[in-house]
């Protein structure tokens, strides 16, 4: 699986608010990551990780996906706080699930169009 296997996952990710991709791989085992930032910064930020974590984490009782997502960060009194280096990471649990698979889960349940804000908006403001 090399980098074109991931393309898919990356664009898609690439078009959610407050996201930026910036890393991706395949462990030995063969077990896939993809590793992004969430500017904490934007409206949608939370809404974002929670809608992320409900799929790939938690999206059925019965039927949990292969898949892991959490944040990762170096110590925070060595380098700073959130906003520059809180990473997010999508791993699997399984070789054969892909990052095709991750994607269309995520298509088939974020927000649509996943890069229209009002989409994402939960409340009756305004974006």
């Amino acid at each position: 699986m090399g980098g074109e296997q991931f393309s898919g996952l990356v664009n898609y990710l690439q078009e959610v608010p407050a996201v930026d991709v910036f890393g991706s791989g395949i462990f030995e085992n063969g077990l896939w990551w993809v590793k992004f930032s969430i500017d904490i910064k934007h409206q949608y930020a939370w809404q974002v990780v929670q809608e992320i974590g409900h799929v790939v984490n938690y999206v059925s009782l019965e039927e949990r996906l292969p898949t892991v997502f959490y944040p990762v960060s170096p110590p925070p009194y060595m380098n700073g706080g959130p906003g520059d280096f809180l990473s997010w990471i999508i791993e699997t649990e399984d070789a054969d699930f892909t990052p095709d698979d991750m994607k269309d889960w995520l298509f088939g349940r974020l927000p649509q169009p996943v890069n229209d804000l009002t989409a994402w908006n939960t409340s009756d403001e305004e974006v």
